[in-house]
């Protein structure tokens, strides 16, 4: 016979063993669940959708309710639905900076009704956060009621050489108006809140307005002079005359003025100073892919709410992500899911 000691060594050894096989077997089962968390699309093509971490806090829940007054818009007025780097971290800077404001994505290219998003990383990434929503941008529609009704269904506009900046500089006053809230270029990479600039919009240089931002309550009359401007003086044949001209002219009859510096403030309408939002003027863009210290980064920036990557003129320049570029830093800081993304790249 054993001794009772070394019977219930064995009765121990093997409890300890049914116990240990039952936390392989719950261990096995949750790394299951993981694998099939990843996702399958509708050709049966495995794709990984990002984890919490990439993307930080979970963030108030977005309803499918209309446009309010307050939500932030992005505008993709092309057919593309493949977004880039840089448009992803625009959407994603926006997000994060405003966890309590709904972010509206608005694609031309996107299919109208509950259809699916399209299997894109960009998508992936961005749906996890829960206050950012995509939205189809029906232009018919958003025209209705207002004095570019008419200018939009003209077909032979769509033959002028900058039809496409003309389409958003169109689409960005009339969200204003209808919607009010906050506009942005999808080439913005946000470092602050905006929610407290109501009605403004940036100048990009001493004399000159830009429409890449801009932050309206709904109806107001400036951003429905500008509406009307946009009819009576259009000339899509000419760059920058809907966008930036449009504004500039409109401002300073809005004011009386002929200089926006003498009087940058007036009749409940601000044109923030260039470094609020185009602390890099158009001229230097390059110096987004120059090295700079982080001390020399705070300094540019102190007074900086968003920074404009002046896409047009930079988007096939080649960026060293994990080098101390500016804009490397921007991303690495201020989307830090995208910049992940980057380097995995």
């Amino acid at each position: 016979r054993m001794p009772k000691c070394v019977t219930k060594l064995a009765a121990g050894q093997l409890s300890h063993r049914l116990g240990s096989l039952f936390i392989l077997t719950i261990s096995f089962v949750f790394l299951l669940m993981i694998y099939w968390r990843r996702g399958v699309d509708g050709e049966g093509q495995f794709y990984s959708l990002p984890t919490q971490s990439a993307c930080g806090q979970i963030l108030p829940t977005a309803s499918g309710n209309p446009p309010q007054p307050g939500d932030m818009f992005f505008v993709e007025t092309s057919e593309r639905m493949d977004p880039s780097y840089l448009f992803t971290c625009s959407v994603e800077s926006a997000a994060r900076t405003h966890p309590g404001t709904r972010v509206v994505v608005l694609m031309k290219g996107l299919a109208s009704g509950n259809a699916s998003l399209p299997n894109h990383w960009g998508f992936s990434l961005l749906s996890c956060f829960s206050n950012v929503e995509f939205r189809s941008l029906d232009l018919q529609e958003l025209f209705s009621g207002t004095p570019l009704a008419k200018w939009y269904l003209q077909p032979e506009h769509q033959k002028e050489p900058y039809f496409l900046p003309v389409l958003s500089d169109a689409c960005r006053i009339t969200i204003m108006w209808k919607f009010g809230g906050i506009y942005l270029d999808t080439d913005f990479i946000v470092l602050r809140n905006l929610r407290n600039l109501t009605n403004s919009l940036g100048m990009q240089s001493q004399d000159v307005l830009n429409g890449a931002f801009l932050s309206f309550r709904p109806k107001h009359a400036f951003v429905e002079r500008c509406m009307q401007d946009f009819v009576e003086n259009y000339n899509g044949w000419i760059w920058a005359h809907q966008g930036p001209g449009l504004l500039t002219r409109v401002f300073k009859r809005w004011c009386s003025i002929s200089n926006i510096q003498t009087h940058m403030n007036c009749r409940g309408v601000r044109a923030l100073s260039p470094e609020a939002f185009y602390p890099i003027r158009w001229e230097d863009w390059k110096k987004l892919f120059h090295t700079i210290s982080s001390t020399e980064l705070h300094k540019l920036l102190r007074n900086t709410y968003a920074v404009h990557v002046w896409n047009k003129l930079s988007h096939g320049t080649r960026l060293e992500i994990t080098s101390q570029a500016l804009l490397a830093q921007l991303y690495s800081q201020f989307c830090p899911a995208t910049y992940a993304k980057m380097k995995e790249d």
